[in-house]
Formats: structure tokens, sequence, C-alpha cells
């Protein structure tokens, strides 16, 4: 039998309430979906516009840097000692790469890329922002570029740039004058930021030594950009806009570089540095540091390699020893001794001393040896000078005592740089009480003094201290700044604008003291008895030097050293200063030959060669005499003429 189930009845009034519950949930829902849709919707396209329209050039639009020309540095006669060079390097945007290792090794079959491309390429891209280039090799060939061009496609993120490189025509015989410029690292782009110069990080090179490290801020110029529209694969389309770069300055020197050629063959293939100085104006004519080295192989990245190279050669091609160098300045510091001791009263010319052979220090059984067995006898001033008798300015320093020869060698620019325009120069070693306290916590010694009055003991000097001291002498007394740089010029057709120095300094009292120390000076170069006659025999004009022989190491107790019996190593600095032509001097010159064993012999030769090459030949003989001309007057007799017959100085080089 078959139940029936009861269903309930339809409410269809609650069935209609309940769907008009749910469509308004869901309305309401949709609503407020809509709402926030439109919000966000309102957010993009209202407040984040400027963002996102600025992203989405971004996107299409590339900034690209323009690298002003470098400023050109010429000599004093117009030679050009460093230039730019068009050259091409290749580039890799690491964030476009894929696959880095595959793309390298791809590359590596069309250009030449060796280990220390790769090793740089790798130091510089862990440093680099994103999307930033990173330059894989420095210098691309001919050859290469037209390979690269044909396989262009193959590469994504490669670009090959063009951009003007840095060229040094005379290479090592301007290095450590000029300098050079290098890639720039993360050190360099941390120092520009720290300045709020990070534009600056777009130039491919930066100064990193000499004059192209002094002037930099001169000579880079001011980085331009341009808008570059670019396609979905970044090649460019059009530009958009574009702020031209500003060029460097271009430097003029007071170098004459056939001067400077010169100066390096006068050395004849010896070590050591010498710098010559216009004595009336305090530029420098020039200045060589030898051994030296090319500056070019800096430019595109030097190989480790070659650094090496050149970081462990014992002979030190790096070091410029003109301003970091330091020496013990040996007998040339004796024409600056006695002008302190005439300036302070305590010697006149006329001051006569017997020289034994031996000084002794009352109560002191050591004694301080004269480089002559037996000595010089009674000598003045002057034959102090000439013959470089040591016990003289023993005597000398004893009566200055060690305050006052501080304070006059401090006027006259020792123990401190001389402001010359390059970087890293040191001031050497002033002896002093105060110095010899606060360095090795000692008291000074009498003994000290009387070896400082030959240069020995505590000094340090450097060759430019010593080229600037003896221009001083030169120059009646004046203290002038050295420096190299005549004139900057804004580009090519402009008017150059010179360099301003700071006035001169007079330093000497009495014009009669410079007077009597010169003297000694023409003496040493022309006397009978002077250290250095025999290098300035048979020249035309006269001039003023002191020798100077600076020992690397003691003797033991009264036993003499012989120089030529020594080490090579161990041989004696052989040193000279001196100016040219007496009455009119447009040069003034310091030397330095390591190891050269003796200032007359090594070091004199040299400076002769020097002042040859920059005062030439004597001046041509005058014309013969027209027939009506009146007769000659007599020749004088032997004892009307006077002791020296040399023609009149010429006038010094522009």
């Amino acid at each position: 039998m078959r139940r029936w189930r009861l269903r309930p009845l339809r409410n269809a009034a609650a069935e209609a309430e309940q769907f008009r519950r749910r469509a308004f949930v869901a309305g309401l829902g949709v609503a407020v979906l809509l709402g926030a849709l439109a919000i966000g919707y309102g957010r993009l396209q209202i407040l984040l516009h400027e963002e996102y329209a600025t992203r989405s050039d971004e996107n299409r639009i590339r900034l690209e840097p323009i690298v002003p020309a470098r400023g050109l540095i010429y000599d004093r006669n117009g030679v050009l000692l460093a230039d730019n060079a068009p050259a091409y390097r290749l580039d890799v945007v690491p964030e476009r790469v894929e696959d880095m290792r595959a793309l390298l090794d791809a590359l590596g079959r069309i250009v030449a890329i060796d280990a220390d491309d790769r090793r740089r390429f790798e130091a510089a891209r862990k440093a680099a922002r994103r999307f930033k280039p990173v330059t894989l090799k420095a210098r691309l060939d001919e050859a290469e570029i037209a390979r690269l061009a044909v396989d262009r496609y193959r590469f994504p993120g490669v670009e090959v740039v063009p951009y003007l490189t840095r060229r040094y025509p005379f290479g090592e015989l301007t290095a450590h004058l000029v300098g050079y410029v290098g890639r720039i690292d993360q050190d360099d782009v941390d120092a520009m930021e720290a300045l709020g110069e990070s534009r600056f990080a777009a130039l491919p090179h930066i100064g990193k030594t000499g004059l192209e490290r002094f002037y930099e801020s001169r000579l880079r110029g001011d980085v331009g950009y341009q808008e570059v529209e670019t396609n979905v694969e970044n090649r460019p389309l059009r530009v958009l806009r574009r702020h031209d770069a500003k060029p460097g300055a271009d430097l003029h020197l007071s170098i004459d570089i056939a001067l400077q050629e010169a100066m390096v063959d006068a050395f004849e293939g010896q070590h050591g540095a010498a710098i010559a100085i216009d004595p009336m104006s305090g530029e420098i004519l020039a200045m060589v540091s030898l051994p030296s080295y090319d500056p070019n192989l800096f430019v595109g990245g030097i190989s480790f390699d070659d650094y090496r190279r050149l970081n462990e050669d014992v002979a030190r091609p790096l070091f410029n020893r003109n301003v970091l160098g330091g020496f013990p300045p040996g007998s040339t510091l004796k024409p600056f001794m006695a002008l302190a001791g005439l300036e302070e009263g305590l010697i006149t010319p006329d001051t006569t001393i017997f020289s034994s052979g031996t000084y002794r220090l009352p109560g002191h059984e050591r004694g301080y040896m004269d480089w002559r067995s037996g000595g010089h006898g009674t000598v003045n001033l002057r034959e102090s000078l000439a013959q470089s008798v040591n016990t003289y300015y023993f005597d000398l320093a004893m009566k200055l005592g060690i305050d006052r020869i501080s304070a006059d060698f401090d006027r006259m620019g020792f123990g401190k740089p001389t402001g010359i325009d390059l970087t890293g120069e040191v001031g050497g070693v002033l002896p002093s009480r105060e110095w010899k306290q606060r360095r090795f916590k000692q008291p000074w010694y009498p003994g000290e003094t009387v070896i400082s009055g030959i240069g020995q003991g505590y000094w340090v000097v450097t060759p430019l201290q010593l080229a600037r001291a003896t221009a001083m002498l030169a120059d009646g007394g004046r203290l002038r700044r050295p420096h190299l740089v005549r004139a900057t010029q804004a580009g090519f057709g402009t008017p150059r604008t010179p360099e301003v120095q700071p006035a001169a300094e007079a330093i000497v009292r009495d014009p009669a003291d410079l007077a009597a120390v010169e003297a000694g000076l023409v003496a040493t170069m022309h006397g009978p008895t002077g250290t250095a006659a025999r290098a300035a025999a048979g020249a035309w004009y006269r001039m003023a030097g002191k020798t100077g022989t600076a020992q690397r190491v003691s003797r033991q107790g009264m036993e003499r050293l012989d120089p030529a019996k020594l080490p090579y190593h161990l041989r004696h600095q052989a040193l000279f200063v001196g100016y040219a032509p007496v009455g009119r001097p447009s040069i003034a010159l310091a030397v330095v030959v390591e190891h050269g064993g003796s200032g007359s012999t090594a070091a004199a030769p040299v400076a002769r060669r020097i002042f040859d090459a920059w005062l030439g030949p004597p001046p041509a003989a005058p014309a013969t005499l027209p027939a009506e001309a009146p007769a000659a007057t007599p020749a004088p007799t032997p004892a009307e003429q006077p002791a020296v017959l040399l023609p009149a100085a010429p006038e010094p080089r522009a």
C-alpha cells in the first residue's frame, strides 16, 4: 500500500524576500569592487600619473652621457705633450645578458679578450649599478669592429662605443711630469659622490698622477647628456633632446720639451733626477726622473704583467724622485750655510780657518774628517766653497747652532713642500731639536750639529727644494713658488689666461752676502782649485755651481772610504746645484746622480751638458770692420787684461 508524503506548501513571499536580500548583498559587493577598481584607476591615472609616465618613458627613452673632450697639454713652444685620439671600446650591459659566460666565450671568438680584460670586467661588473654599461675591452682595432658589426644581432646588451682616448706622444720623456689618466675605479666613484660630482663617473678616464691629476677639474670639462628614444630591443631610434658637453681647458706649460730631451740625454743612461728653473719667474723649464716608464700603458688599463714588472723593478721607474725622493744634500748645502752665516753676522767673506783635515769638538776625541787628507790649509769663504772644505762648515755649523740653522733654512724653503702644482710632494726633513724629540724622543747632540753643516746626518731634501733655493741665490735672494703651468685656454682660438702666482718673498737682507756666495760658486766652476773646474772647462759662458757627495755608508773610525771600491748600490749619491750665465741667469739647476760616487765627476758633467743645451752655442762673432772704419785700439797688455774674457750672455729662451 503506497504511502503518501506530504510536502510543505511554497512560501513565495519569503523566497522573494530572500532573493532580494541576496541580490542586494551581491550588488553591494559588486559596487564595492567597482568602486575600489575606480579608485585604483583614479589613483594610477591621477595621483601616480607622473611616476608611471616617467617609468614608461624610461622604458623607451635612454639617457646617454656625452663625454667632453679632455683638455690638451702643450709645452712653452706649443708642442703637444698630451692629446686625444679616437678609439672604440666594447661595452656590455650585464642585465640584458641571459648567459654571461656563454656571451664572453662567443665574443672571445670574434675579438681578442685576454685574462686581464675578463678580470677587470668582472671587478667592474660587481661594482657597477644596474643597467650601466661595463667596459669589457678598452681598445678595438678596425678588424674587430668589422667582425662585430656583422654579428651584432647575436649579442644583445653588447655595444661598440666610440670615444676619445688619451695619448702621450713623448712617452717616457714626460711621464713623471704630465702623468697619465686611467680607468675610473670604485674609489674614484665614491670620491666623486662625496663631492657631489657623480655625473663625472660617466667619464672613461680620470687623472691618476702628475698634471693630469692635479688639474683634473680643469682638464675634464663638464659632462653633457642626450635623451635617446629606443625600441623594444633597446636600439636607438632618434635623439629627443641634447645638452652638449663642455670641453676641458687646455694647459700651456713652462716646460721646454727640447730641454727635457737634452736633460735625459745628459744622464747618458745613469739613474737620478734633475730639475731646471727659470730663476726670474719660478717656471719649471725641464724636470726628469730616471728611469722612467711609458704612461700610454696605463690609459686603457695596464696589464697585470706590465704593472708587476714596473712595480717590482728595484730602480723604481714609477717613483718621481724630484718631488717624492729624499736625498741627503751633502756639500750642495754649503752655499746656503755660508749665506746663513753671513746673514747672521757670524762670518764675513774674509773670515778664515785653518783646515788640518780633522775637526774636533773641545773635550771630544772623535774627529770629523775633511775630504782631503791633511786638509786645505788656511781658507776664506770663497775658497771654502771652491774647494768644498768640510772643516770650514763644521766650524760654521757650531757657530750658528742647530736652532739658527733650522730657522734660517726654514726661510729658504727647506723642510716643507714648495707648493708646486703636482700632487704628493713631500717636505723632506729639516733637522731641529723639536723634530728629533718628536721623531726619536731623544735630545740633540753637538756632534749632530757638526755634520749638519755639510748636509749629512738627518738632512733629507728633494731635488725640487734644492733647485728652488738655488734659483733664490740667482734671483737676488727672492724665493718663488715653482710652477709648471703658465696659462690655460678655454678652447682653440680663445685668449689664454695666465696663471697668477704669489709674489716672490725677499729673504736676504744684504745683497753683498749673495755676492760673496756667488764668488765662491764661480770659483768652484772656473777657479784653479774649483771642484767642478774640469766640468766647466771650455765653456763660453760663466756658471756658478756647487758639487756635493752624500754618503750612503759611514766610515769606521778614522778610516777613509773609497767610493770606487764600494758595491754599486752602496756608492755615494752625486749632486750638483748651480745657475748660468752669471750676471744674467736664465736657468738654475739641481742634479742628482744615484750611485754616481762623486758630485764633481758624475753630477757636474751632467749639469754642464744641460747648461749647454739651454744656452746654446756662443753668439756669432761680429762682422769684419769696413775699410773706412778707424783703426782698432791696441790690445791691452797682459797685466791689463781681465782674469776672464767671456762673451755676453744670450737672451733667455721664450
